[in-house]
């Protein structure tokens, strides 16, 4: 490699990022972007002889009109799982923070109120849907439905976007979804390193195995058979980097520098169940009181030692407060301190007399981040509170505390739950434990007050992540690039306070494009499997919905580009997605 394709690799050095965004052009003079300095004698000019605005706007007017052409995709009504027809007490749908009637089902007139709101898209009829605690705190208020309605002006509208229908509620893969969900409450203290050596670890494994969903031909998403070493782990296909190397993404323990500032990934967590932490919403009352959107009062009791991400409680602690797209631009950095190579059809690589930067450079990539994340909540929304509705799992969780003690009135979806989530061994673990077979939840206030269906945090991961793969050649090993850089694959120590080089013997297989997979499902199931708020295949859609909206803004701005180039990107199913501006 030449001294100028160093140039170009190095160009997102992390000491030298802030500096090339902010030096030069931040003592520009401000008058010249607003009219010409030359005397009312002179005639107006420009430095490049034939700078022509009226064709610059003509081609510019062209561009957009194309673009909005391209995007002009009508999907037509996606199907819903029919669960908010087949339950007419609306049991069998979501209904967080509306008035409830009793457990499990929520007040007509408030769910019939939501309805008139998103039917209208009157800002006055969202103000007017009956929540059950007005005038309480944040929780007692929807978060941001009017997402769902709103627009963008690059890639395709969120209403274009397509994905199944969610399980329904009375599904056997809702079921397994759930029983995976009361094993990881349970679990979520003991060390992910210590999984294959736990007792409690290997009857969920007995248990999970013999859910009807996780052993039929339809599951694509849970790895099976289920060991203690795939155990909550993502999987896009079978065998993926998903389920190799540690459990927590090398992205979220290698340290690195945010320009100047160093990041050493060690995270405020919460503390243990017995060491002065707690689960919640596991008492009947407080948990309808929080249905309603009322605030227990009850804290989080927090770990005064920070510590590297080793269990479920402690990806929990990281999601609750995380930037969304945090977690991607952190691995940015990362990719480009350790010298990941830019993706092959870069077309400044081998380049004599320029470099990237605004364009297919530094800045470009660390902003196209935040542009993803907008753009995918938007998707994520519309699929939320438009098209699907799904209840949460603590909601489930609701239903399943009605069956079982014969609840009054008892809710239509409670008596349609499938037998797989009724003879589960994990509810008399949890009976025992908290004496009722809610859902333990690992925040207070349980989930955000928006729907299941897909996850904010998996759209959003699903979408940095591919524009991660347009920018850099993630097809490399990780091993020899953290090698070159001084470093090795590492583990978190069961203490979380310290790193331990990773003895697997699979440590020479991973690569940059598995674990950024990885990072997508540490980031999503530690705000859904391991908080207790999402469900499983909530979180396989949302990644592939991210993808779905990246690749579409990734193929609007390529034609926005004036550099001709083709770039290779890896999905998330292994299959190949090539982005172009030269056809």
């Amino acid at each position: 490699m030449d001294s100028n394709e160093n140039e170009v690799n190095s160009r997102m050095d992390r000491r030298g990022l802030a500096r090339r965004v902010f030096g030069a052009a931040a003592f520009l003079p401000l008058r010249p972007l607003f009219g010409a300095t030359a005397g009312a004698s002179e005639s107006p000019s420009s430095a490049i002889p034939g700078y022509n605005p009226t064709k610059r706007m003509a081609a510019c007017f062209r561009y957009r009109s194309s673009m909005a052409r391209n995007e002009s995709i009508n999907a037509g009504v996606q199907a819903d799982n029919g669960d908010s027809r087949k339950f007419t007490d609306f049991s069998g749908i979501y209904s967080k923070a509306l008035l409830h009637d009793s457990l499990g089902v929520p007040n007509k007139s408030a769910v019939n109120s939501l309805y008139k709101a998103f039917q209208s898209g009157a800002f006055s009829d969202f103000e007017d849907v009956l929540v059950g605690t007005p005038g309480g705190g944040g929780n007692s208020k929807l978060n941001g439905p009017q997402g769902a309605v709103a627009f963008d002006l690059e890639g395709m509208d969120s209403h274009s976007t397509v994905i199944p229908a969610a399980p329904s509620t009375g599904s056997a893969q809702t079921a397994a979804e759930a029983v995976e969900h009361y094993w990881a409450a349970l679990l979520r203290d003991v060390p992910f390193n210590e999984y294959p050596s736990d007792a409690a670890v290997a009857k969920a494994v007995a248990d999970m195995n013999k859910l009807s969903f996780v052993k039929s031909a339809g599951n694509n998403q849970i790895p099976f058979p289920v060991t203690a070493e795939n155990l909550f782990r993502g999987q896009f296909v079978r065998g993926d980097g998903n389920v190799k190397g540690p459990y927590i993404s090398q992205f979220l323990l290698q340290p690195t520098y945010f320009g100047a500032q160093q990041l050493n990934h060690q995270y405020q967590t919460f503390l243990a169940v017995g060491k002065g932490g707690n689960d919640y919403m596991t008492v009947v009352n407080e948990f309808q009181l929080v249905q309603n959107g009322g605030d227990s009062r009850r804290q989080l009791a927090y770990d005064p030692t920070n510590r590297y991400l080793r269990n479920g409680r402690d990806l929990a602690a990281y999601t609750r407060v995380d930037v969304l797209y945090q977690a991607y631009f952190t691995a940015f950095l990362l990719m480009a301190e350790i010298g990941v190579p830019l993706n092959p059809g870069n077309p400044y690589l081998g380049s004599k007399t320029q470099k990237a930067f605004g364009t297919l450079g530094g800045p470009d990539a660390a902003a196209t981040l935040a542009e993803m994340a907008t753009r995918a909540l938007k998707a994520a929304w519309f699929h939320k509170w438009i098209k699907d509705l799904r209840m949460r799992p603590e909601e489930y969780g609701g239903l399943v505390q009605a069956n079982l003690t014969k609840a009054q009135p008892l809710p239509q979806a409670a008596v349609a739950l499938h037998p797989d989530m009724l003879n589960s061994a994990s509810l008399p673990a949890v009976q025992l434990a908290y004496g009722s077979y809610l859902l333990p939840q690992a925040y207070p206030e349980g989930s955000p007050t928006h729907p299941c269906y897909p996850t904010g945090h998996g759209t959003v991961a699903g979408a940095c992540i591919t524009a991660l793969k347009f920018f850099f050649d993630c097809n490399q090993k990780l091993r020899p690039l953290l090698k070159a850089a001084g470093r090795d694959v590492v583990t978190p120590s069961t203490d979380g306070l310290s790193l331990n080089t990773y003895t697997g013997g699979d440590t020479d297989q991973l690569d940059v494009d598995g674990e950024l997979n990885k990072l997508a499902y540490n980031i999503s199931f530690g705000h859904g499997i391991h908080a207790g708020i999402h469900f499983r295949s909530s979180t396989y859609w949302s990644i592939l919905l991210g993808e779905q909206v990246a690749l579409s803004v990734l193929r609007d701005r390529a034609k926005s580009y004036n550099e001709p180039m083709i770039m290779d990107i890896k999905k998330m199913d292994g299959k190949r997605a090539v982005i172009t501006n030269t056809d």
